[in-house]
């Protein structure tokens, strides 16, 4: 691999990273702070923890693919809701969960653009890492929707 190559697969690991913990932030900090649910918004983020700290592996960017492509989802439909289009998310955003879901959203654009260009892993761990984010995230959002951890 070249320098420049290298570089710029470093430079978009860093990215990976940022932007995941940007995500953490806006989540726990942002959201839970001012809703009261720091618990359920860092249960919620687990698996995006492994993305800030071992980003450097190409495995990870199949672990957080998924990670990145749920949350941005999940702020379309919060959107869609806020524009009063058809959407299953319902409820009372205040004006900081607006604000943290155009952070949230940035943050996954810019880690699924930057993710076209990371190489690394092959289709066999790629597909593992692919699987195991996606089961994560699906497990700690169910698991945060606990009544021990909902309103925590």
């Amino acid at each position: 691999m070249n320098t420049s190559a290298a570089t710029a697969g470093t430079r978009n690991r860093n990215a990976w990273s940022w932007c995941a913990l940007t995500i953490i932030l806006a989540l726990v900090v942002g959201v839970g702070l001012a809703s009261g649910t720091i618990l359920h918004h860092v249960v919620q983020t687990l698996p995006l923890w492994p993305v800030v700290l071992f980003a450097r592996r190409p495995a990870v960017k199949w672990f957080g693919l998924p990670c990145f492509l749920f949350w941005l989802a999940v702020m379309v439909m919060i959107w869609l809701f806020l524009l009063h289009l058809p959407s299953p998310i319902n409820g009372h955003f205040s004006p900081v969960e607006v604000a943290m879901t155009l952070i949230v959203g940035v943050a996954c654009v810019v880690a699924l653009a930057s993710s076209v260009r990371i190489r690394g892993a092959r289709l066999g761990p790629a597909a593992i890492g692919f699987l195991l984010g996606a089961g994560a995230q699906y497990v700690c959002f169910r698991i945060s929707q606990f009544p021990g951890i909902w309103n925590r």
